[in-house]
């Protein structure tokens, strides 16, 4: 017998701040959802973290250019980055047209399409799945070809909400940075095991409602 789906409805453009570290806080608790020929994938958004305008550990600190052009697109749109060589990451801008900022999603907790995400990443626990931005990446099959994509199109690779949902929100120091690590810029689900990251950086956070 199939598994109905959630009942997740896609997030307008106009349903996001216009603004970098809101809209890190908003998109906590929401989801994302990618629609494959084999089925759904989807997960609810435990983790992110804010790169606002300034931000010189930001993609688009250095200006428009090609390999980093969809942070400037309207808030709502993907950008993945290969990093290192090894690691997609998957970020959303998070601005007006033509404002360079975006936020990273870091991690999600598995919902539906768990076996097509297992099989791209076999062996590990399913608290693992998709701890921490390069395995969101990998278990829910984000690329390059996603790079620009309309999040806010509610098909194939798309962001969205379960209405009457309330879902607490903490925020604390980012991690993984080599400088502006003290900036209160990483949103989390608190108490959430699927959040990535050492747990003492989680112990004494600063609270945000939704």
């Amino acid at each position: 017998m199939t598994q109905p789906l959630l009942p997740i409805i896609p997030l307008r453009r106009e349903d996001l701040p216009v603004d970098t570290v809101e809209l890190a806080r908003y998109m906590v608790g929401k989801y994302v959802v990618h629609d494959v020929p084999e089925g759904r994938m989807s997960g609810r958004i435990v983790e992110t973290e804010a790169y606002p305008v300034g931000d010189s550990t930001s993609y688009a600190f250095v200006g428009r250019r090609p390999y980093n052009a969809a942070m400037f697109l309207a808030r709502g749109h993907a950008h993945v980055r290969l990093t290192y060589g090894v690691s997609y990451m998957f970020n959303m801008s998070s601005e007006a047209e033509g404002t360079g900022a975006g936020i990273l999603f870091r991690a999600i907790e598995p919902l539906e399409g768990l076996a097509l995400m297992e099989a791209r990443r076999p062996g590990v626990s399913l608290r693992d799945l998709a701890r921490g931005p390069g395995r969101l990446s990998t278990a829910l099959g984000i690329g390059l070809a996603f790079d620009g994509v309309d999040l806010c199109a509610g098909r194939g690779l798309w962001i969205g909400k379960i209405e009457a949902e309330d879902i607490p929100v903490a925020v604390t120091k980012r991690i993984g940075l080599s400088r502006e690590m003290h900036e209160l810029l990483r949103f989390y689900v608190p108490g959430s095991p699927f959040v990535s990251g050492p747990r003492k950086l989680l112990m004494q956070p600063t609270s945000a409602s939704i």
